[in-house]
């Protein structure tokens, strides 16, 4: 079935309700909550939009279960996300396919992400098995230390829309693993991968209550009681630094652990050595992975002035080829943003940049007709007040600015308060050493655009937020140390 016959295939059979308790039921008071194609503007399905009540149904249910999947067999449920992995693999197209449907990305995008989001359950059903405590003779020699990791205890995940598979199982493969139950909203506009995803979990074998998946379209008002209840014990957010911070002050109440993978306004320096071949190459999937929506994408591009000039011209006309489309569609190579909110917000930045006096290389408009589109954008000469360096753009858009100095390229690159991720591409091993330990930011890619790894411990600093995911540091959001003091 291909087409139209097969969109409506594949979004008939993702459930609609919420998840609760291992049951599928719909909301308090039978509200729905539609979602949009922003390829079209046009809604797609309708799912259940939760009510307080029903969120905290969901804690209810994570916390009668905490106790009993906290003493499952770490075997058990390792194997657990392990049958998980290789069901998401086995239905990625479709997979990919819904999540085109929902968010815009073209299904080459899609399908990459399916891929992402299936290594952090395999990876984690790696480790599952490998929590590990210790024992040692006291220092004194009389008595002994025992450590032991145990599960944190029911969690509250909130996730964003730009990621929508693989900003779940980073969160949920490493909650399971730790044996830890959860409360998972996934954001407003892109519902219908998690829904998936918890279908697929429940095929999987997790027990009832373990994952609990709540749809709504208030977001605030379902999240602040569970962060207030007692009950919960972890929060873990990816979103705006916004957000976050009124996330933080709410689980300020009950002493949460909190992890909050936020904004970013990542820089891109190009050093005068630099392969520039590799750096266009590096800086197209910096910047144009995801359309542009992504935390970790190049938001700024301060480029050697000695080599500037070629740099921009490379990048525009790479990026002028780039097919603009429906994703759904052959060879579409940038989607639509996700909602006419975001696009405003992409062309009011581009517009302030143009008033400050920056030239236009490409693009920088929005494309009439139905749908979010916003041209491919090259932004040259752009000056040091420009919102566009300052601000997260979320969009298609690449502004270029020039150094002189390694010592001022650094100053630029750090000159923000967010520091998730840094790109830096040089040929020169001392000085990729000292940029990079010189560098404001958890994460850095040296002569690569893409940093993302289930296997690397992702996260930011300063208003990037705090804490990790992925790799063996992520299981430990999960986990508490306990001490326990020996008399031998």
């Amino acid at each position: 079935m291909t087409g139209t016959g097969r969109e409506k295939a594949v979004l008939e059979r993702v459930p609609k309700d919420l998840y609760i308790g291992g049951e599928w039921r719909a909301a308090t008071g039978g509200g729905k909550l539609a979602v949009e194609d922003p390829a079209t503007g046009q809604p797609l399905v309708e799912v259940a939009d939760a009510q307080v009540e029903d969120a905290l149904a969901a804690l209810a249910a994570a916390a009668e279960t905490q106790a009993d999947w906290a003493a499952h067999a770490p075997r058990e449920r390792g194997e657990i996300l392990r049958r998980a992995y290789e069901a998401v693999t086995a239905q990625a197209d479709d997979l990919a396919l819904l999540m085109t449907l929902e968010m815009g990305k073209s299904v080459a995008e899609s399908r990459a992400e399916i891929t992402y989001a299936a290594e952090f359950l395999r990876w984690f059903s790696e480790e599952a098995v490998r929590i590990h405590g210790r024992y040692m003779v006291n220092t004194t020699g009389k008595g002994r230390i025992l450590t032991m990791r145990q599960p944190v205890g029911p969690c509250v995940f909130v996730t964003p829309w730009n990621f929508p598979t693989a900003m779940g199982t980073r969160k949920i493969a490493p909650a399971i693993a730790a044996g830890c139950t959860m409360v998972v909203k996934p954001a407003q506009q892109t519902p219908l991968s998690m829904l998936a995803l918890a279908q697929v979990l429940e095929e999987a074998g997790l027990p009832k209550g373990v994952l609990n998946v709540i749809t709504a379209k208030r977001s605030g008002a379902v999240i602040e009681p569970l962060l207030k209840d007692p009950r919960t014990r972890k929060l873990s957010f990816t979103g705006s630094t916004e957000v976050g911070r009124t996330l933080i002050e709410q689980s300020a109440a009950q002493i949460l652990r909190v992890s909050m993978e936020l904004g970013g306004n990542a820089p891109f320096l190009l050093f005068d050595d630099a392969d520039l071949d590799a750096a266009v190459e590096g800086a197209l999937l910096a910047k144009m992975r995801n359309i542009g929506e992504a935390c970790t994408a190049a938001n700024r591009f301060h480029v050697h002035q000695s080599v500037a000039e070629e740099f921009a011209r490379r990048l525009a006309e790479r990026m002028s080829k780039m097919k603009v489309g429906r994703g759904t569609e052959p060879d579409v190579d940038v989607g639509p943003l996700i909602d006419d909110k975001q696009r405003a917000k992409v062309a009011e930045l581009v517009d302030d940049a143009v008033r400050r006096g920056a030239r236009l290389l490409l693009g920088g408009h929005a494309i009439d007709g139905p749908g979010y589109f916003f041209e491919p954008t090259v932004i040259v000469d752009v000056p040091d007040d420009a919102r566009l360096l300052r601000e997260e753009i979320f969009g298609p858009v690449a502004p270029i600015a020039t150094f002189s100095s390694e010592q001022e390229a650094l100053q630029a690159a750090n000159s923000t308060e967010y520091g998730l991720v840094a790109f830096l591409y040089t040929r020169d091993l001392e000085r990729a050493i000292r940029v990079s330990e010189g560098l404001e930011s958890g994460m850095v890619g040296l002569n690569q655009g893409v940093v993302s790894n289930p296997a690397a411990p992702f996260g930011g600093v300063k208003h990037s937020g705090f804490g990790r995911e992925g790799g063996f540091e992520g299981i430990d959001e999960y986990l508490e140390v306990k001490y326990v003091a020996l008399a031998v």
